[in-house]
């Protein structure tokens, strides 16, 4: 694939998340006539630039497309819900055309064609449609009488230069202006130079043309749009009855025509507002930063013993590099809207399949997050949403039962707190059923009939491989698939999962991420020999190992910190370390979800920039943690998976326990 065509590719991906977000709202706002123009937009950027790249197939679909929801534009057809459903049929169909050509099935294309034909010329038959109006291209041509008065409008406009070697086929503009009505076209020559001057590649003409139609003045805009940041474009209305006359200005411009004036990036001497970046580019970047702020560590641990200058310098250079380290983090954070303008269209289709009337609202889209976890989250948070409205949402007659509206809600929401993103799904529906989920565990034996847990720890079984409490199986739930892979891809995020539900009121599933995956703030320890960073983010405090908890029975013990109990994990026997225990060792709070721990250390170091590098295939399956770092000295620190740690901490203390119950 060469750079224009991926560079059209990135475009119409766009494009396409444009038209469709447009159709979704246009279901809610039928009488938004913005929302209409958008989607009119998108639909003729991607005709024009399919044909310019060779996507004849896609530009004629399209054309087909544009000219079926013209008639929506003119106010002839509402975009009903049956309207809206087939042009999202469309609209995924245009997809394959463009990323999977061949296995494009261009006889579904043309029914869905038929489709959306047949819709809007239902919609058509209507007091000011003309009676037996047979085809969509036959109205598109011959306007309703009495509808829409033919109107003369002159147009002046030239291109930039290069126009040409930027594949921009000037024809095909002629073309469309053409199809609006009546066409009338002059060329002016006189910046052509002389024949020896001449460079082939590029235009030297400009334009005078007339053009009559029925047509707003947006459509012949829209003809430019592609092309209109190349271009000087001025477009003035005729009156018919009288003599020519520019048509009615603004104030603000009452001594100036009506002018659409656009200029590229380089003739105004201004850089354009943002650029595309291969995301392998950010991607090598963030490793040079990283492998920049290792070396800065190690400067200043060698400044420590130099001289003045020398610290100077180092110091200098910290906080270049953190600077530098913030800038390029911050390129690679993406707002979390991106990801969640997804969710409308799983939720509407949804909706329809299941008969569950369902509002989706959204909150904290500018919310920022790496863009490696937004990839990452877009699975789990289909998993989640398809979950709430297949499990979590009742049928009509249930909610009517239950005193509720007959149109459920699903709130999607992102928010920071602290170092961490919260990112809730939320329904207004039948809740957790704490009592069959405590059978089904039982009959799966993945708890004893008398295990006492609270309902919290319930909500967590969900999270099992093969666990499901469906009566029968769908195609969208039922075989116990589909959260433990939630659940893993989040902890491999280094992230956590909270439940809350109340019975009859709904259920919310909170996902705790860390900012970004690349470089975190972390706490250093010593453990024995060896080194480890502990993540700031699950840090609440520090504390001295007291008297009472040193001289504990071995494994794992309760502190009391202030009224509360807290049990903590030996690091020096889990990790089996070789070396004395230092005298005074120390206690490290960390937290997750509900669940407080200390670690105890021999020494906290203190914070450390932490540069994230994974672990190698053969220690990926180490679930005690989540990768290493470099420290200023070149030794390699391991860092702490505390879900992972707290876990094999406590299947070590029991396993210990039983090993004494043998012996005794």
């Amino acid at each position: 694939m060469n750079d224009a065509e991926k560079a059209f590719r990135e475009e119409a991906d766009d494009l396409l998340e444009q038209l469709e977000q447009s159709l979704l709202d246009l279901e809610k706002t039928p009488t938004d006539k913005e929302l209409i123009d958008c989607a009119f937009r998108a639909l003729h950027t991607l005709k024009g630039s399919g044909a310019m790249f060779g996507y004849e197939r896609v530009s004629a679909f399209v054309h087909n497309f544009e000219t079926a929801f013209d008639q929506v534009r003119k106010g002839r057809a509402p975009p009903s819900h049956e309207l809206v459903a087939v042009a999202l049929q469309a609209k995924d169909h245009v997809r394959v055309q463009i990323e999977a050509p061949d296995a494009a099935d261009e006889d579904h294309g043309r029914r869905i064609l038929d489709e959306l034909r047949r819709v809007v010329e239902a919609s058509l038959a209507t007091p000011t449609a003309p009676a037996g109006a047979a085809s969509i291209d036959a109205t598109l041509r011959e306007p309703a009488g009495g509808e829409t008065a033919r109107v003369t409008w002159r147009l002046r406009f030239s291109f930039h230069e290069s126009v040409l070697v930027n594949g921009t086929n000037p024809l095909l503009l002629f073309d469309e202006l053409r199809a609006l009505g009546d066409f009338d076209l002059n060329a002016c020559g006189d910046a052509v130079p002389a024949l020896d001057a001449i460079d082939p590649t590029l235009c030297y003409l400009s334009f005078e043309a007339t053009l009559v139609t029925d047509q707003p003045r947006s459509a012949i805009e829209d003809v430019f749009i592609f092309v209109i940041d190349e271009m000087r474009l001025e477009i003035e209305r005729v009156d018919e009855e009288a003599s020519p006359r520019i048509e009615e200005p603004s104030a603000a411009t009452a001594d100036a025509p009506a002018t659409v004036t656009r200029r590229s990036a380089e003739s105004d001497g201004r850089g354009a507002g943002s650029v595309r970046v291969q995301a392998e580019k950010v991607d090598e970047l963030m490793d040079r930063v990283g492998e920049l702020v290792i070396a800065q560590a190690r400067l200043t641990q060698l400044a420590e013993t130099a001289s003045l200058d020398i610290k100077s310098i180092a110091e200098e250079i910290e906080r270049l590099a953190a600077n530098l380290r913030d800038v390029t983090m911050g390129i690679r954070m993406v707002p979390i809207g991106t990801l969640f303008g997804r969710y409308r269209r799983l939720v509407h289709d949804l909706s329809s399949e299941l008969g569950k009337p369902v509002d989706l609202v959204m909150s904290g889209e500018e919310t920022e997050l790496d863009k490696t976890m937004i990839e990452r989250l877009a699975d789990p948070l289909v998993h989640l949403i398809r979950n709430a409205l297949d499990h979590g949402l009742e049928d009509a007659a249930g909610r009517a039962a239950a005193g509720k509206a007959a149109t459920g809600r699903i709130r999607l929401v992102a928010s920071h707190s602290g170092a961490e993103v919260l990112i809730t799904v939320a329904d207004d529906g039948r809740g957790l059923d704490v009592a069959r989920i405590r059978a089904k565990a039982i009959a799966n034996g993945l708890i004893a009939e008398d295990a006492v847990m609270s309902d919290a720890e319930i909500h967590q079984l969900i999270f099992h491989a093969g666990f499901s409490t469906a009566q029968s199986v769908t195609k969208l739930s039922g075989r116990g698939v589909g959260m433990d892979v939630v659940k893993r891809t989040i902890e491999s995020l280094r992230g956590a999962i909270d439940i809350a539900s109340r019975p009859g009121a709904g259920s919310e599933v909170t996902l705790r991420l860390p900012l970004t995956l690349a470089i975190i703030e972390g706490l250093l320890v010593r453990v024995g020999g060896a080194r480890y960073v502990i993540p700031l983010s699950s840090v609440e405090e520090c504390v001295e190992l007291s008297a009472a908890g040193d001289n504990g029975s071995a494994g794992r013990s309760f502190l009391n910190i202030r009224g509360d109990l807290v049990p903590f994990l030996r690091l020096r026997e889990f990790l089996s370390a070789k070396t004395p225990p230092d005298p005074h060792q120390k206690v490290v709070v960390v937290s997750f979800g509900e669940q407080r721990v200390g670690l105890v250390v021999d020494q906290i170091i203190g914070s450390h920039q932490t540069v994230i590098k994974s672990l190698s295939k053969l220690h990926a399956d180490v679930p005690c943690f989540s990768g290493a770092t470099i420290l200023g000295d070149g030794a390699v620190a391991l860092i702490f998976d505390i879900p992972h740690l707290v876990d094999r901490g406590q299947a070590h203390d029991e396993e210990r326990k039983a090993r004494e119950r043998e012996a005794a």
